[in-house]
């Protein structure tokens, strides 16, 4: 069966080719570019020039953004009576990242101070009553929350009783009642210039503005933009324009690699450590590597590699997640099987909620991912955690899964979330209601009807206009993700000439596909379209959704597409 997605091309503004030609002269780029930009919502050549040079001048100051500025003043006041600092994070990228942005910078201003990084196993999400009464006794007096907090009244509570100073940063939807921290900083609580900084964009601007409050040689912020664009990209939060700022820039830093963890990280990842690399390769080349550590338990390891100072003791810290990240894929592997064959039989209904005994905690996020994508619904998958579940949930476009999971909060523990994905607990003997109470939710905002997923279109772009000047024009539209997808193209009518499986599962066709107007063949790959591409497609005339891209395997760069999609012409 081929396979079937809905064609929608971008809303493009009526043709200018004069202006174009005017822009694209003005900025030194193709009008193919401006016209590109043009549909992705740059009106002008002074909002195209900003997107391609996004220089850290266009950064908006951090006291633009709803408690910030209270945020640094309570910790500078904290530190300047001798308050010892604890900065609590969490164990995803995001949260290692922050949590590893903040104690840097402290120790460039020569400030001591302790961390602690919960057990995704143990301890779960967020602040727990027993480790903050641990710190307190050990001395602690000032807490900083990175990438958590925004929910934790009880445990914020219970550190005031205690005598803390406590100021949470964090950027997940706030609650109706927030904690009674001394200072709450998050981005979602007014409107500012963004709403969809990460947790560790969030600490990057907190300590930008407690750097300018403390006494003595301030530290220069953009050595921690590596940091930032590792846990931005990792977060998969929308680059926006501020996010498209400071990934953009930290791309930079993480390319130069000085920092002894990331040349190590990207060493062990296959990367040449001095290699630019794209948001794609830092997505899913190095981050896996640091949210294995975390997922298995040891997210003090990434913690330890991203602070190390020199390449004698982070090389074998990133030795060891890439071992833990094989690991972890492994794991996945055998998880997803289980749970696919589970999603098979459910595969009538209109959500998925699949359940193991004894699944990994650290790696069901993935699966519900990918169960997500295979089957297009709505999907929790749970794992027994004592007399209880635990689960992650992953969404599609046309559902909201953290209002879904309110209508079914009766039956849950406890849960929290976004838009697209979540997290949650229930007693076990809940299950079977759970299911349908959720499908229930999922009827009520989606309907009936079986949805197909979309595939968003930026132009007709003809085999014989791809040249690799094109290519180098589209590498300027990185970073690239929410909010900046990478440009898809259809192509004209093409004929398939050649047929080929390749890769360790042969999962993945290699194509020879010959455009008849200018008589030019290109090379196509679809990765893990296998099952759905069958050999019969040979000599076939088709139309393919595509991302050109540069093959450089053979040491000769070439030209060739990757397929999105395929079509009978």
């Amino acid at each position: 069966m081929l396979p079937s997605k809905r064609w929608k091309f971008r809303d493009a503004p009526p043709p200018a080719p004069a202006e174009d030609l005017s822009v694209a002269a003005q900025l030194g780029v193709s009008p193919f570019l401006v016209r590109l930009l043009r549909s992705r919502g740059l009106p002008t050549a002074d909002a195209m020039d900003v997107f391609l040079n996004p220089g850290l001048r266009h950064l908006s100051p951090p006291e633009s953004y709803p408690g910030m500025t209270e945020a640094a003043k309570v910790l500078a006041q904290g530190l300047g009576e001798g308050r010892t600092l604890c900065v609590w994070g969490d164990y995803d990228v995001d949260g290692v990242t922050s949590t590893a942005l903040v104690l840097e910078f402290l120790r460039a201003r020569g400030i001591a101070a302790r961390h602690h990084i919960p057990d995704r196993r143990t301890e779960g999400y967020g602040l727990n009553t027993e480790n903050i009464e641990r710190l307190a006794a050990e001395g602690v007096g000032l807490l900083l929350t990175v990438d958590c907090g925004i929910s934790a009244e009880a445990e914020v509570a219970r550190a005031r009783e205690l005598g803390m100073t406590v100021v949470v940063s964090d950027h997940h939807l706030p609650p109706e009642t927030l904690p009674e921290a001394d200072a709450v900083c998050d981005p979602r609580l007014c409107d500012c210039p963004c709403a969809h900084l990460a947790g560790v964009g969030v600490a990057f601007l907190l300590m930008a503005a407690l750097n300018r409050l403390l006494p003595g040689e301030p530290a220069d912020m953009r050595e921690l933009l590596d940091l930032v664009a590792l846990g931005t990209l990792a977060d998969i939060v929308e680059l926006s324009p501020q996010n498209r700022i400071l990934v953009k820039n930290g791309l930079l830093v993480l390319k130069d690699a000085k920092r002894p963890g990331i040349f190590a990280l990207k060493e062990a990842a296959g990367f040449n450590p001095t290699a630019t690399l794209d948001a794609g390769q830092v997505v899913f080349g190095l981050a896996p590597r640091i949210n294995a550590a975390g997922r298995l338990g040891q997210a003090g390891d990434a913690l330890a590699l991203l602070l190390a100072r020199d390449k004698a003791e982070a090389r074998p810290l990133a030795q060891k997640l890439d071992v833990m990240n094989r690991e972890r894929r492994s794991e996945e592997e055998d998880i997803f099987e289980a749970a696919y064959a589970q999603a098979g039989g459910l595969a009538h209904r209109p959500a998925l909620v699949v359940a193991g005994e004894d699944w990994h905690p650290g790696v069901i996020g993935i699966v519900a991912s990918r169960l997500a994508d295979r089957f297009y619904k709505p999907t929790l998958v749970l794992t027994r955690e004592d007399d209880a579940f635990k689960g992650s949930g992953r969404s599609i476009q046309e559902f909201d899964l953290h209002r879904g999971l309110s209508d079914c909060a009766e039956l849950l523990s406890h849960f929290g979330g976004h838009r697209q994905a979540a997290g949650l607990h229930l007693p076990m003997e809940r299950l079977d209601a759970l299911r349908d109470a959720f499908d229930a939710a999922v009827v009520g905002q989606i309907g009936t009807a079986p949805l197909q997923p979309g595939l968003t279109l930026d132009a007709m772009l003809p085999f014989s206009e791809i040249t690799h000047t094109l290519l180098r024009e589209l590498a300027m539209l990185e970073p690239l993700g929410p909010g900046n997808p990478e440009p898809v193209f259809a192509s004209e009518r093409v004929v398939v000439e050649g047929y080929d499986l390749f890769g360790r599962d042969r999962s993945h066709v290699k194509l020879l596909l010959r455009e008849p107007t200018s008589g030019l063949a290109m090379r196509a790959k679809a990765w893990r379209m296998a099952p759905i591409l069958p050999r019969s497609i040979s000599g076939k005339e088709v139309r393919v959704a595509f991302v050109p891209r540069i093959d450089t395997w053979s040491g000769v760069p070439t030209i060739e597409v990757h397929l999105k999609d395929l079509r009978p012409d």
